[in-house]
């Protein structure tokens, strides 16, 4: 199997890969909500959510997968409160037969209020 990276604009210059593809499954880093000029976006829980979706979609989809492709996802909120309105946005995103998911409370070293990576496996 072959090891594959993918990267699309990366507005913190770390050294990472936004995602890994080996065979068929796919690994995409922490995502925040940045916007299209770097910022995270404003709105609260719920716009950070869906921001944070397009631009792991972004990424899914450069790998050869889309979100429906999630098999796994790893939530972290910045604050409590929060869950119960990102459960709301995300219900949204995966309506049907949600992926597999860890929540949790944690800092982060970016004024966001959530970051996500996920898991996904691309259908043969």
């Amino acid at each position: 199997m072959k090891r594959q990276t993918f990267t699309l604009d990366n507005a913190e210059g770390l050294p990472l890969s936004d995602a890994v593809r080996f065979g068929d499954i796919i690994f995409v880093s922490g995502m925040v909500a940045f916007d299209d000029k770097g910022k995270i976006v404003k709105g609260g829980i719920a716009a950070e959510t869906r921001q944070t979706f397009r631009n792991i979609e972004r990424v899914l989809e450069k790998a050869g997968a889309s979100l429906a492709d999630v098999l796994k996802v790893n939530i972290i909120l910045t604050h409590a409160e929060d869950f119960d309105a990102f459960n709301v946005a995300y219900r949204a995103l995966f309506p049907k037969s949600p992926p597999a998911r860890i929540s949790m409370v944690a800092g982060l070293t970016i004024e966001a209020r959530l970051e996500v990576d996920v898991i996904a496996g691309v259908s043969s």
